[in-house]
């Protein structure tokens, strides 16, 4: 292929540390289900980058939370000519997209109802039907705080008035005659239409909220989109959107990720922590040379090293099996809109081919390029967690230096988590008028109605909706996890999890490259000695921006 990816039928193989990833996956996926108000994802924004809301050109066509997410999800992860891809660590992004999908072919469904409504009882009585959708437009125009609830007195005044002219109109309209009737018929039939596709929209909803409901307490919702199973070879959409979905899997097992400064490795965050080993070169003993090695060597004895941290002498918890893995790290600037993969015969699939990052490690240790990383990440708390330690191994003229630095990925933000709540209130009994009882309300709100009808025949043409309604404009550089992921500092566990995970993996460090130093006859003394202050230094160690220089 000409991406450099094979899209052919194969066994499908689980990739490694995908296991106990559900909590922040399906907390995300959630959110493509969810009805509340699309202003509600600024709250939900990281460091990362924020979110941006283009207005409504007219607010009857605005979007609530979950349209604006799956529409901009699908576009942004699916859509032809989308940019790079962060890797979302902790999560599955396939399996959200696949929510996203699911979601959107829900409300079109609905949606072709609505429309079957629209032509029924809106076609044949367009004037009515404006008239309704024009008061509609101005009650959420008058509305207070713009939120489209209740109204503000001088919409009141205005609404009324127009109300009792239109009462005025009809009574005085002659009895009899084609068109009085027809004047009478296209102010009552839009209600009935109205009355109908309540119906609709509030079966909709209660699955929409099941599905909400179901994601977040792990009820193993299935995403159904037929729509990406091809059932002949003429259907090129089905097939289109089967090879971006696997591109979406690729791009996320890309051992590529990209340094933005202050913000640390995107979807692995900042860099809290760094501790250095750097010593003199020296042999063991005087008259003799060290034996040549290269830092790969180091890197590999490192690698063999961290693949037995799940093991202790003993019988305890302990380390749950890491990921351990080679990574290629690619600067850009702190404020990039957009990341760029590397490209040629050395990639293969969104990967650097492994003589290549052997190349890298060994020649590209100081000056331009990309540098190699080796990796151990422990994805933990459902996915919640995500903590990584990076190593990397130099050598310039007769120095070794050894240097582990820490990140870590918080929880997602609270918004996700967060249940459907019924909608209810407090009505005073019948009889016992002093005492209360809790009356449960429809999901379905008349405003919502009229709402959902009016965006239902523009669904067919989404640019246009997204004109009229405004959409949700995704954060850049784009990745489902860490834009919208807090800190973990802020949760004592998480954060103990994260200062715990430092010194065996920093120790273990230290043991490989010392044994390989040893095997090479280089003098490891000081390189002993220098490792145990860092020991002793760890013991205390403190979360810090150490990305952050004050020069």
């Amino acid at each position: 292929m000409a991406d450099g990816f094979d899209f052919s039928p194969g066994a499908q193989v689980p990739l490694s540390g995908s296991a106990g990833q559900t909590a922040a996956t399906q907390a995300l996926a959630s959110a493509a289900y969810r009805d509340s108000p699309l202003s509600d994802i600024s709250k939900a924004d990281s460091d990362s980058g924020k979110s941006e809301i283009k207005k409504p050109k007219l607010s009857l066509f605005e979007p609530n939370l979950g349209e604006a997410f799956a529409r901009a999800v699908q576009v942004r992860m699916l859509g032809g000519g989308r940019k790079a891809l962060i890797q979302s660590f902790g999560t599955e992004p396939q399996t959200v997209v696949e929510h996203c999908l699911s979601a959107s072919r829900v409300r079109k469904q609905r949606d072709v109802r609505l429309t079957l409504l629209m032509v029924l009882f809106g076609l044949l009585f367009l004037p009515g039907v404006l008239l309704w959708l024009g008061a509609f437009q101005l009650r959420r125009t008058f509305a207070k705080g713009g939120d489209g609830k209740g109204v503000s007195l001088p919409g009141a005044v205005l609404l009324t008035v127009l109300a009792g002219v239109a009462l005025v109109f009809m009574v005085k309209l002659p009895v009899n005659g084609f068109w009085p009737l027809y004047a009478r018929a296209m102010v009552v039939a839009p209600v009935i239409g109205w009355w109908w596709a309540k119906q609709i929209c509030e079966r909709t909803a209660v699955a929409m909220r099941g599905a909400w409901k179901g994601l977040l307490e792990g009820g193993g919702v299935a995403a159904k989109i037929p729509e990406a199973v091809p059932q002949d070879p003429n259907q090129t959409a089905a097939e289109t959107l089967r090879k971006n979905l696997a591109k979406v899997s690729a791009e996320q097992n890309s051992n590529v990720v990209f340094y933005a400064g202050p913000k640390g490795i995107l979807g692995m965050g900042t860099r809290w922590g760094s501790w250095q080993l750097a010593e003199e070169l020296t042999p063991a003993q005087e008259g003799t040379e060290i034996n040549p090695f290269r830092s790969w060597d180091v890197i590999r004895a490192i690698h063999d090293r961290l693949r037995l941290l799940e093991r202790s002498p003993l019988h305890t918890g302990g380390f749950p099996t890491p990921s351990v893995r080679h990574w290629i790290v690619s600067p850009v600037g702190e404020k990039a809109a957009a990341v760029s993969r590397p490209e040629g015969t050395h990639v293969d699939a969104y990967q650097i081919r492994g003589h290549e990052m052997e190349r890298i490690c060994n020649e590209q240790q100081f000056g331009s390029g990309n540098r190699h990383y080796l990796g151990v990440q422990f994805v933990l708390w459902d996915g919640q967690l995500v903590i990584t330690l990076m190593i990397t191994v130099t050598v310039l003229h007769e120095t070794l230096r050894i240097e582990v630095t820490g990140h870590a990925l918080g929880p997602v933000n609270g918004l996700f988590t967060t249940k459907p709540e019924p909608k209810t209130k407090d009505v005073a009994k019948v009889v016992k008028f002093w005492e209360t009882r809790t009356q449960t309300l429809p999901l379905i709100e008349p405003r919502e109605v009229v709402r959902l009808a009016a965006r239902a025949p523009l669904t067919w043409f989404p640019p246009l909706l997204d004109f009229l309604g405004g959409k949700l404009t995704l954060p850049e550089p784009f990745g489902l996890r860490h834009v919208w992921a807090d800190k973990p500092w802020r949760h004592r566990f998480m954060a103990d999890d994260a200062l715990r995970t430092a010194t065996p993996v920093l120790r273990a460090v230290h043991t490989a490259a010392v044994s390989v130093l040893k095997d090479n006859g280089v003098n490891t003394e000081r390189f002993t000695n220098r490792s145990l202050f860092l020991s002793g230094m760890i013991q205390s160690v403190e979360p810090q921006k150490a990305d952050e220089y004050s020069a």
